[in-house]
């Protein structure tokens, strides 16, 4: 019998060069391919991990298995589909996640394509997460299941991932605890075994975010405002709804401050350099409690903040989903209208699981939370799970 083909995502990483010796164990014939997914050096930090040194790792641990290896270019591609929409993004306000994109648009779409046409019958990666085939009314169906590695579990970042996508992807680590997938590593003496885990955008190494959005997005000196605890929106009573629609709609709806709300307590660059819930780059002293974003409005170039962590526009139980921007791997356990499902749910990679509600109404779907959550950001990923199994994601809109 012929040996399956896979074809391995080497970052220059111990996670993937783990991946690769693993499935080479399991008898599967294994290709290795680096990503070069940049070119301009001018926005990495110096020497810190830059795509040569992870491109040459990557041959080393490839020479080391004994495996083919080779780099593709994916630059353009990576700077079509996740750079420009990052900009784009930040230019409305929103804060992309360009970890979830690069996996929905890159890994498991352009490099899958390229792997198919070299013949292969799966792509792996170094994910911690894991996969497993279920059979139902006599159709496979894939899940994706949470790391064995709750630390490390980053099922999160592939929650746009599907059906056809999980059919090809195998994830051999998935099972592990990082601690024995650098032990392994370490047995196998390969180069990686050591090395940190790498940080920053996907596969540009580490990248000054705010220098490289300046230079796309212009400098635009704006206000900063802070809004006090006791601000009116705050205290309104909350009125008697019809139904339970009218009152998700009530409680998912953003606050439109006004600079006559608060006082001035500061200058910025540009409001589209900053995202809800941020702390740090602000600049500005003197406040009893540091200052958290906790609106910004890019139109009027007006970043809104608020005191301390408790500030009470910094927390919403609800949130909504576009259809559009609706993405179930589980298509056959997708929502009708007017029906609800209970899950556990994240709005960030690393948060907690934390109950909540969901309701599909005709033009998308409600996220309701049972506690409330902290800074809510329109343009990152709200991921559900049932048990350790993501089933779905959507955009914060």
């Amino acid at each position: 019998m012929k040996k399956k083909r896979v074809i391995v995502g080497l970052s220059g990483g111990v996670d993937s060069s783990v991946a690769a010796y693993l499935l080479k164990e399991q008898g599967y014939e294994v290709i290795g391919l680096f990503m070069k997914n940049w070119h301009d050096d001018s926005v990495t930090i110096s020497n810190e991990c830059p795509w040569l040194d992870d491109s040459n790792d990557a041959m080393l641990v490839a020479d080391k298995l004994g495996i083919p290896f080779q780099a593709v270019d994916l630059s353009e591609q990576y700077k079509e589909r996740i750079v420009d929409y990052m900009f784009n993004e930040y230019k409305l306000g929103r804060t992309p996640n360009p970890d979830v994109l690069c996996n929905r648009e890159i890994k498991f779409d352009v490099f899958m394509k390229i792997a198919l046409d070299l013949g292969a019958d799966f792509v792996a990666t170094g994910h911690y997460c894991r996969k497993n085939t279920i059979t139902k009314n006599g159709k496979e169906i894939h899940q994706l299941l949470a790391g064995a590695d709750v630390n490390k579990d980053q099922s999160y970042f592939l929650c746009q991932l599907s059906q056809d996508q999980l059919a090809k992807a195998l994830f051999p680590i998935g099972e592990l605890q990082k601690p024995e997938v650098r032990e392994i590593a370490a047995q196998q003496n390969l180069i990686t075994a050591e090395k940190k885990d790498s940080q920053g955008l996907c596969f540009i190494g580490k990248v000054r975010l705010p220098e490289f959005l300046q230079q796309q997005l212009k400098p635009k000196e704006g206000v900063i405002v802070e809004i006090s605890e006791d601000f009116d929106g705050y205290q309104q009573e909350i009125p008697s709804f019809q139904n339970k629609e009218e009152e998700l709609q009530y409680l998912s709806k953003r606050i439109a401050y006004t600079f006559q709300d608060g006082k001035v307590v500061g200058k910025h660059q540009g409001a589209h350099y900053f995202t809800k819930g941020q702390r740090k780059g602000l600049a500005v002293g003197g406040t009893v409690e540091p200052l958290f974003v906790i609106e910004t409005n890019v139109d009027d170039n007006i970043i809104y903040t608020g005191q301390g962590k408790q500030h009470p526009g910094l927390y919403k139980t609800v949130l909504f989903v576009s259809n559009e921007e609706l993405h179930w791997i589980r298509e056959d356990l997708k929502l009708q209208l007017d029906e609800t499902m209970e899950v556990m749910a994240r709005i960030r990679y690393r948060q907690p699981l934390e109950k909540a509600t969901l309701y599909q109404v005709d033009s998308g779907m409600y996220v309701e939370f049972e506690e409330p959550q902290m800074a809510m950001t329109e343009g990152q990923f709200v991921a559900w799970y049932l048990g350790d199994e993501l089933v779905g994601s959507g955009v914060i809109s």
